[in-house]
């Protein structure tokens, strides 16, 4: 014999597999078209969400680069490559923290705050026009809602894993 709930938890793990699944793909999409968007100007998505955390009035003074991990969701390891790349390529400048030598900070340099204003921003705004097409005001701000519910649930499980910011550091 099924019972109501066993055959209710069945269908809500068929979905959840669903849903998860249809995030995945989205964020290899989002890898793959995203860069093409903006690969023109030099750019990766991994280097327009350090350009476009760095753009933050509130990042204005830079970020550490661990405080900049945590903002992204990524390790300092990954980090430290991506912004050393991007120091490279003159898009970002990092320097001593003052408050902290140990610390590096991670600001936007001159010709990096140029390519996002002048040059990546439009292209970003024209893929997220391309991508959100058929998508209202509302629903948009319901997707935003669901992912940031989705996103909270998973730092509660990262950090009953053992991992929370000070795997990001």
């Amino acid at each position: 014999m099924v019972y109501p709930e066993e055959e209710t938890q069945a269908a809500r793990m068929a979905l959840a597999n669903r849903l998860f699944f249809r995030l995945y793909q989205c964020a290899n999409m989002l890898h793959k078209t995203g860069t093409r968007a903006v690969e023109q100007e030099g750019l990766t998505t991994q280097q327009w969400a350090v350009l476009g955390a760095l753009s933050r009035p509130e990042a204005g003074a830079g970020m550490s680069v661990g405080e900049l991990a945590r903002y992204l969701k990524v390790s300092r390891q990954n980090l430290s490559g991506l912004v050393g790349r991007m120091e490279r390529d003159g898009r970002v400048q990092t320097g001593p923290d003052p408050a902290d030598r140990r610390s590096r900070i991670v600001s936007m340099s001159e010709d990096g705050r140029r390519v996002w204003q002048d040059e990546a921003l439009p292209k970003i705004h024209g893929y997220y026009g391309q991508v959100l097409e058929g998508f209202s005001v509302n629903d948009v701000t319901h997707s935003l809602h669901y992912l940031l519910k989705l996103l909270e649930n998973m730092q509660r499980v990262d950090r009953a894993q053992g991992g929370g910011e000070a795997a990001a550091d």
